[in-house]
This record gives structure tokens, C-alpha cells and sequence, in this order.
């Protein structure tokens, strides 16, 4: 018997991390994610685990609740081997040096707030630096490839496999022998729709001993896409008619690139309007760009751009403001504009900086294109809020707001359980990365379907396979 446990995305969305512990083979630690939410705070506590015993490091996708808490691993003693695609490696690399940013400009607000109080003492580092992201990158990277099995010792082997969730998203199966016993484990990642903007839909996997398998929207089916779509295109088309602009506050990774999909298409199909369409955010210029790199992974439709014009996102109207210098000339620009920017919820970013500017007019629009979570600035809006406080400074709402909902990147309950009837071999059922009661729900779902064994994961516990 082999034993894992899951020292996040138990019983929670974030914080993916799984142990699984060979008795006489190497230590593989699957995902290592930041806790967000309500739970951000555990990201600080011990991992449950001693980082330098884990030999190896298997990464799904580069998402911040996958891989938001490695550079904190390799500070406190890993020295592994990292294996995941060449895509997950890259916009890694742009996520976490993100993450790091933030954390840095984080603490120097709070530390000045502190000193006023004489409470310096009390203010929390950094949970990592820069040259902290740095190191993860000095290690042993392994690059895997879709389908071609990666051989981690001579009884171990890992196979990762399209997800369909953002680039370089997989699905990791992980084959071992122990006490002359082969078994089978796979771990879902976050699995895509079966029907995506940009990207493929998930690939099915065939035989399991035991699957453990994210439960996000476990307890619902998704909006049709092709209805959320013509929303969106309506939104944008209505609002640059009324001599407005279309302000698109968006996720860095994956959601700006299928927007842009999404409009570079209304342009080909000569369904746009006469405007100018700013990607007003580094980091997801810096992902847009990888995903071009990639484009080989994406769907049909994005790589029938590569074959019309060369390019999956670039076109006319289009425009990349990298410097902030460049992104205030957009305040130049009365109407006609689409602006894409950061944060998806509006916690902070140059989204934050155009609502300054532009919120106040009736002729423009807000389209929220993601969840926006309770709390936040982009939830006040979506709720009804008739003015909000930007840079100590109330700014009335007249601006028209729309709220898409159709743009996930998870797959729902119906896709979760076609993916799993794809086996022709499964023992057992276990639900990670999702909230107890949405588990609780697809638990039963599968249960009368499939008549499966089926487990909700509890943090830390020891499951034997």
C-alpha cells in the first residue's frame, strides 16, 4: 500500500499539493499552489512535510493556486527535479515573478502604515523575494511533452497529458511498481471545457487504480458558450455604436487571450466597429506572447489565424502598452476604445486606473468577463454600487455593466463526469480542489452514475492506495 496525502486543495480550491510517498522509490510532490481567499493565510504555515526529502516535482499548469508556494519549497530545502511542459515552465516564470512583485509592494505599504504606529515589529516578510523565484529556475528543469511517458527512476513514470484547461495545462499519470505491484494514479489537474475559445478540450486518460480528480464547479453545469458569446459581442458592438468605451477588466492568463481571440474574430467577421483595442497589462502581454510561441497547443480556430495572417492575436486594431507611459496616452482617446487590463477583480492594476477616468460616463461599459469574488472592488460594481473609491477618490458609476458568465476555464459537473466515463479502468474516486459542499454533490453524482468508491479528500490525511 502507498500512501498520499494533500496538503492543499483538501476540502478547498487552492493550495494544490500532493504527496505521494514510495516506500522504496522517490518522493513526488504534485503541484505546490498558493492558498487564496480565506485561506491565504495558511500559505505562511509549515508545508506538513520536509521539503528536501521530495526528490521530485510534478507541475499540472501554471496557475498560482498550482504553483504560487514552489519558490517557498526551494527556500526551505528542495532541490529536486522540476518536470512539467515547456509552456507551464514559462508562464511560471511570468506568474510567479508577479506574485513576488506584489508581495514586495505589499509589505512596503504595510510597513510604512506600521511605522506610523511604532508596530514595525509586527509586520509579516515577504512569503518570498525575486531572487527567491530566481533559484526555482537554477534547478533541475525536465521538460515534458503530451503523451511521451518521462521516466523518474526505473520503476516510476510519469505521462502528462492535454487538460485543456489554460496553455500547457495536463493531466498527470503517474505509473509505479512496489512490492511487485504496478498501480496507477492520476491526477486530473483542473480540466478544461469540451468546448473552449482557444483551448483543446481535455484528453481522456484509460485506466486508473485511483483518480484524484478537481470538484470546482462539481455541482452545476456551465452557460452554454455560444450564449455567452454573442452577449459579449453585443456589449461590445452596442457600446462603441453609442460613441463609448468598453473597459474589460480581465485574468492575465488565458481569459485576455481569449478575448482577444474572441474580437480578432468580430474583426475578420467584419462584426466590429471602427475602434482601437488596447492590452493594457504587462503580464498579460508578456502570457499572450507565450501562448503565440505555443500556439501548436491551442484549438483549430486559433491556429487557422497562424495559417491566415501569421499571428493567433495580433491584427490592426490592436495595440500593446507595455510601459505606463503608454498606457496613460490611452486617457487621450474620447471614444472608440476597448481596454483589457489587470486585475481581473479589480483589486489593483491599470484596470483601476481607467474606471478613474472613464466609470463616470454613461456611454461606456464595464464587461466583467470572470468570477468576481466577494469583497472585492469588481463585486461592488457587479452588485449594483453607485460610486467607489479609486486613489482616495469617490467616482460616480454611470457606466453600463455587464456580466458574462460563460467564460470558464473548468470544466462542469456534465464534462467532469463524461471525462471520468472515458475509463475503461477505474477502482477509486478521490475529490480534490473544491469547496465541502460542491464535493458533497458531485460525490453522489458519480456514486449513482458510475457506482464508484468515491472519497472528498480532508487536508493532510493519509490515503493508501
Amino acid at each position: 500500500m502507498t500512501p498520499i496525502q494533500s496538503f492543499g486543495a483538501a476540502e478547498t480550491v487552492t493550495g494544490s499539493c500532493h504527496l505521494l510517498q514510495l516506500k522504496q522509490g522517490p518522493q513526488i510532490l504534485i503541484d505546490c499552489g498558493m492558498f487564496q481567499g480565506y485561506a491565504e493565510k495558511r500559505a505562511y504555515e509549515d508545508f506538513g512535510f520536509d521539503p528536501k526529502k521530495i526528490d521530485v516535482l510534478l507541475i499540472t499548469h501554471a496557475h498560482l493556486d498550482h504553483v504560487g508556494r514552489i519558490p517557498k519549497l526551494v527556500k526551505e530545502g528542495f532541490k529536486g527535479r522540476i518536470i512539467s511542459l515547456r509552456a507551464t515552465i514559462d508562464i511560471m516564470e511570468v506568474i510567479l515573478l508577479d506574485s513576488a512583485k506584489i508581495m514586495h509592494e505589499d509589505y512596503k505599504t504595510a510597513f510604512k502604515k506600521a511605522q506610523r504606529r511604532g508596530e514595525e515589529d509586527k509586520v509579516t516578510l515577504p512569503l518570498y523575494t525575486l531572487e527567491d523565484v530566481q533559484s526555482v529556475f537554477d534547478l533541475d528543469i525536465q521538460y515534458a511533452e503530451y503523451d511521451q511517458p518521462i521516466v523518474i527512476n526505473k520503476d516510476v513514470k510519469a505521462t502528462f497529458r492535454n487538460a485543456g484547461h489554460i496553455l500547457g495545462s495536463s493531466t498527470i499519470q503517474v505509473d509505479f511498481k512496489e512490492e511487485q505491484q504496478s498501480k496507477t494514479i492520476v491526477f486530473s489537474g483542473d480540466l478544461g471545457n469540451d468546448e473552449d475559445v482557444i483551448m483543446p478540450p481535455p484528453e481522456s486518460v484509460q485506466n486508473a487504480d485511483a483518480l484524484y480528480i478537481e470538484s470546482t464547479y462539481g455541482d452545476r453545469n456551465h452557460r452554454a458558450l455560444e450564449g455567452s458569446i454573442q452577449e459579449f459581442k453585443e456589449a461590445v458592438i452596442n457600446t462603441l455604436m453609442n460613441q463609448g468605451n468598453v473597459l474589460i477588466p480581465s485574468f492575465a492568463v488565458e481569459r485576455s487571450q481569449e478575448i482577444l481571440l474572441l474580437l480578432k474574430q468580430m474583426y475578420y467577421d467584419d462584426e466590429l466597429p471602427p475602434c482601437k483595442i488596447f492590452l493594457d497589462s504587462p503580464m498579460a502581454i508578456r502570457a499572450t506572447d507565450i501562448y503565440n510561441q505555443y500556439h501548436e497547443e491551442l484549438n483549430e480556430t486559433a491556429n487557422d489565424f497562424i495559417k491566415k495572417d501569421g499571428s493567433v492575436f495580433d491584427f490592426p486594431p490592436l495595440e500593446y502598452t507595455l510601459k505606463g507611459s503608454d498606457s496613460m496616452k490611452i486617457n487621450d482617446e474620447e471614444s472608440g476604445c476597448i481596454i483589457i487590463a489587470g486585475s481581473g477583480m479589480c483589486s489593483g492594476g491599470r484596470i483601476l486606473h481607467h474606471f478613474k477616468h472613464r466609470l463616470w460616463n454613461a456611454r461606456n461599459s464595464v464587461i466583467f468577463v470572470g468570477y468576481q469574488a466577494q469583497g472585492t472592488l469588481g463585486r461592488l460594481m457587479v452588485d449594483g454600487a453607485e460610486e467607489i473609491r479609486i486613489y482616495r477618490e469617490t467616482i460616480k458609476v454611470r457606466a453600463k455593466m455587464y456580466m458574462i458568465n460563460g467564460f470558464s476555464a473548468h470544466a462542469d459537473q456534465g464534462e467532469l463526469l463524461n471525462w471520468i466515463g472515458n475509463f475503461k479502468k477505474l477502482d477509486k474516486v478521490f475529490l480534490i480542489h473544491g469547496e465541502r459542499d460542491k464535493q458533497e454533490i458531485f460525490k453522489t453524482a458519480i456514486e449513482e452514475r458510475f457506482h464508484k468508491t468515491v472519497h472528498i479528500v480532508e487536508y493532510a490525511e493519509e490515503v493508501w492506495i
